[in-house]
């Protein structure tokens, strides 16, 4: 019997629903359950076939538990070694290789030394940075966030560059990315499962987290709905994502990707609404068992997107 796991946090919904809707399907010799983590040993699996993470990113013992699977043999989404690697600057970078619009972004130093440093560990640091050359090239009003993480946690939107230093000095040790706003007339979050089922939601990210997801949205053309549904997947393929969300905004026709690193991204029927929900869950519930289906005992079962496999040869 092949054994789907579910390793989540905080959610009550969709984690249920998954497990309940992989195991109504009744694929031969599969069934799902939540994870259950008593051990960890080096090199000794955990039981399971497909480990569909949603909280490592938040459980860092999680995520090295996660890496042990995946080393035997586990099929872990998503893969925990790329997304420790992951982050949002690089993200944009490689979209602009891959042909997806992105802001002019920049990425600064924590303004906190980190820990165990000081001044002298910033001796390759300009000092002061060219802050001029910064703002002319990002242009305000401007969003300052985090090069990594999510849940628009310590997000600034910023109109001028008074407000950029007083917004500075209380990032503490945050790494830290100025980014040009994109005023835009649509927006997007789009869900994309096992890099080939892609789900377009029209999202407010204006409005309060409950309302975010727009219900009865004006129908688009099919140019722009095809458009967004191919930067979603290039995204995807190249970063190797199994389980992802894509956030698109869309000034003068042309789809600009904000945020795209969202590898346990909201899932829950409160605040996406059931046709959403609908669809993820069974998006997902299909992908879990095609990869239980695929799983080779013994070797790497984990999803490596494009950019890595280029850069392996």
């Amino acid at each position: 019997m092949k054994k789907i796991g579910i390793l989540f946090g905080q959610e009550t919904t969709f984690p249920p629903a998954l497990v309940e809707r992989i195991n109504a399907k009744k694929a031969d010799g599969i069934t799902a359950e939540f994870v259950k983590v008593d051990k960890v040993m080096q090199n000794i699996t955990q039981g399971y076939d497909v480990i569909i993470d949603r909280i490592s990113q938040d459980v860092p013992f999680y995520r090295a538990m996660l890496k042990n699977a995946a080393i035997t043999g586990t099929a872990v989404i998503n893969n925990p070694f790329w997304w420790t690697a992951d982050d949002k600057f690089f993200n944009n970078a490689l979209a602009e290789q891959v042909g997806v619009p992105v802001p002019k972004t920049v990425i600064l130093p924590s303004n906190q030394h980190p820990p165990d440093t000081n001044s002298n560990s910033f001796r390759n640091l300009a000092f002061p940075m060219d802050w001029e050359g910064i703002f002319n090239y990002v242009g305000f009003p401007a969003y300052f966030k985090p090069f990594a993480g999510g849940g628009w946690k310590n997000v600034y939107r910023l109109e001028n560059k008074d407000e950029f230093f007083k917004a500075y000095n209380e990032t503490g040790q945050l790494v830290m990315m100025l980014q040009e706003e994109i005023v835009f007339e649509d927006y997007f979050r789009c869900y994309c499962i096992d890099r080939q089922d892609v789900h377009l939601m029209q999202y407010d990210p204006r409005q309060p987290h409950h309302l975010r997801y727009v219900r009865d949205a004006q129908p688009k053309t099919k140019k722009m709905l095809d458009m967004l549904k191919d930067y979603v997947l290039k995204l995807n393929k190249a970063l190797g994502y199994d389980f992802n969300t894509v956030e698109l905004a869309v000034k003068d026709g042309i789809p600009y990707a904000i945020d795209f690193c969202n590898p346990a991204p909201d899932a829950d029927v409160n605040s996406v609404g059931e046709e959403n929900f609908e669809w993820v869950v069974e998006a997902v519930a299909n992908m879990a068992i095609r990869r239980a289906q695929q799983h080779k005992p013994g070797q790497n079962n984990c999803t490596w997107g494009e950019f890595v496999k280029k850069s392996a040869k």
